[in-house]
């Protein structure tokens, strides 16, 4: 019974916010109301130029196992697998339900606004806008809820929000961060490819006169650098993204749309064509090498040859010198930046999350060997200190409690207030 009441209440809740956003699309804001393309700037409603700095809500929507604190088990399917192993799938479903009412909340925005940071890049799961099983729910998915809850927050703290697919039907990536089969297998996949399209679209008319948003990331580090065919499968992901740009034109003609390259959103060469929107930008990623100019120059170049828009969706994982100097890097050649990510475990992030009592046991059986039901049953802890360390990591991922990263935030070019 109590089930069917969160049911009911959750189809209510959702159906009220829709019904919200129906309203307010109700009056269309005018074109200058959004954030556009000129040149290779990006000027916001006002006429200033906006450069990007801020963070990535990653692992919120779209879970990953290292910043858990987790090695092999590093994909959301393979954490949810492992969380029902050893402690059910009833207790995970809840757990699910209150991680994502706990990780990210309005404390969280207001204290990434509070440091200076201007943008919020949220990714996501395409399963929460289907009826695919997704931490936690089945049929019933919270992705325009979850997703509403952030817009507001970043509207009341003056933050622009960029949506940002990081799992796309059928896996863009081949590894562990699209959650995938290891396979792009969206590339070869009319199914996949379709169901791409219609999310897109279905976000984009949902959202089309939402100024806060300031673009839609179509695809997030595309085609990884290890499969014999990888140049064949370079050469789809131009036409994919003309195919869902034109989807989204059908509904929504004020928002940025962001193409990022493949192999790690490094490799620009597969585009032949940056005539077919007059709103597009391109997104690069980087994690290491040198804090120089010459180390992205192939990126500039690129930005220079289009003459449009070049930002660094993501970047982060290094000293604070390190950051500090390709921050100034990135400045000087305007290259806007999201720092990933803005939580995890421990450091390396804006926020760092208290590793729980118990949680080297929930670590443990994540590593261990779990290819039979035996090995499952012997590897397993005693199940209520594994359910008390879960219980205890979201509450140590409440905002409030939390260990705010101030060297690496001030690396960035931000400020912490106190």
């Amino acid at each position: 019974m109590k089930y069917i009441i969160y049911v009911l209440l959750f189809v209510g809740g959702f159906a009220s916010c829709q019904q919200k956003q129906a309203q307010q699309q109700e009056i269309a804001p005018a074109p200058e109301a959004f954030v556009r393309v000129s040149g290779q700037d990006l000027i916001q409603p006002d006429g200033s130029k906006l450069f990007i700095k801020g963070t990535n809500l990653g692992n919120w929507l779209n879970p990953e196992g290292y910043m858990f604190g987790f090695n092999k088990t590093n994909s959301g399917r393979f954490i949810n697998e492992m969380f029902c192993q050893m402690v059910g799938p009833d207790f995970v479903t809840e757990f699910w339900k209150q991680f994502k009412d706990n990780y990210i909340t309005r404390k969280d925005v207001e204290f990434i606004a509070s440091t200076g940071a201007n943008t919020i890049r949220l990714p996501f799961h395409y399963k929460l806008f289907t009826d695919e099983d997704y931490m936690g729910l089945t049929g019933v998915q919270d992705g325009f809820a979850r997703v509403d809850s952030v817009v507001n927050w970043c509207r009341d703290n003056n933050l622009y929000l960029i949506l940002d697919m990081h799992n796309a039907p059928g896996g863009q990536t081949g590894d562990n961060i699209d959650d995938s089969y290891g396979y792009p297998w969206l590339f070869e996949s009319e199914v996949s490819q379709q169901l791409f399209c219609d999310i897109w679209r279905e976000i984009a008319d949902y959202y089309k006169n939402e100024p806060v948003i300031l673009g839609y990331e179509l695809i997030n580090e595309p085609i990884a650098p290890y499969f014999e065919n990888m140049e064949e499968l370079n050469a789809k992901l131009e036409p994919l993204h003309k195919r869902a740009l034109k989807a989204i034109r059908e509904v929504d003609n004020n928002h940025i749309v962001l193409i990022g390259g493949a192999q790690w959103n490094g490799n620009f060469k597969p585009f032949k064509d940056a005539a077919y929107d007059d709103k597009l930008m391109y997104t690069c990623h980087r994690y290491g090498g040198d804090p120089t100019k010459e180390a992205i120059q192939t990126l500039i170049n690129f930005r220079d040859s289009v003459n449009l828009p070049m930002y660094m969706g993501e970047i982060g994982h290094n000293t604070d010198e390190w950051q500090a100097a390709f921050c100034k890097v990135m400045e000087e050649n305007n290259i806007g930046y999201t720092f990933w990510p803005y939580k995890k475990i421990d450091g390396s992030s804006f926020m760092g999350i208290k590793v729980p009592e118990g949680w080297e046991q929930v670590v443990a059986f994540s590593e261990a060997p779990r290819a039979t039901y035996k090995e499952i049953r012997d590897a397993r802890p005693d199940q209520e200190v594994a359910k008390k360390a879960m219980s205890a990591f979201i509450e140590n991922s409440k905002c409030e409690n939390c260990m705010p990263q101030t060297g690496y935030i001030r690396s960035l070019g931000l400020w912490v207030n106190k």
